[in-house]
């Protein structure tokens, strides 16, 4: 299978998107930065479609065959709007894009097609703001990606390994300062 299809295929993967396929475009496939890019984006939005448009349709009619789905929906919504609807209340819609513009595990096209499902905002106002998201997402994994990439080239494996522990230790610690600032408050 040709390397822009796998990227394709990775993309559309619920848990990896675009924070894998790019990686994977970039260093195992040697693809060139801007079709990595772009087919990643594609590939992405492709599950993002399908989710924005049918998710209800498939959660209603679940729900009415099977009582087992209606309890985890329930459950699910009751604890996504728990966790979500403050920051949806803060910024507006907007932190639809915002959300999935982090590129972190569970912070995707997917899941923002699910958070938008869930509070109700209409397929015209969630695709553009989560195609905005993927957008700012794989720039941040494309440049740090190809950051990476320059650094193992120039100094080697060895510091660019150095370096992410030190991002990763002082990310830890900044975490930790952060909770106890509000442990004391």
């Amino acid at each position: 299978m040709p390397p822009e299809i796998q990227t394709f295929l990775l993309a559309m993967t619920p848990i990896g998107e675009l924070r894998l396929s790019i990686p994977v475009a970039l260093t195992v496939y040697h693809l060139d930065w801007y079709l990595a890019y772009l087919i990643s984006i594609v590939g992405n939005l492709i599950p993002v479609v399908f989710l924005l448009l049918f998710l209800a349709k498939i959660s209603g009619w679940l729900s009415k065959k099977f009582k087992v789905f209606q309890q985890f929906f329930s459950w699910f919504s009751a604890r996504a709007r728990k966790k979500y609807e403050a920051k949806i209340g803060k910024y507006g819609r907007f932190a639809l894009a915002v959300f999935v513009a982090i590129p972190l595990p569970f912070s995707g096209g997917w899941t923002g097609s699910l958070l938008a499902f869930l509070f109700g905002i209409p397929f015209k106002m969630a695709f553009p703001l989560i195609t905005l998201g993927i957008m700012i997402a794989g720039l941040i994994v494309l440049v740090a990606i190809q950051a990476g990439i320059t650094i193992e080239k120039y100094f080697g494996w060895e510091v660019l390994l150095g370096l992410l522990l030190a991002i990763g230790f002082g990310w830890v610690m900044y975490n930790i300062i952060k909770n106890k600032k509000h442990e004391k408050i």
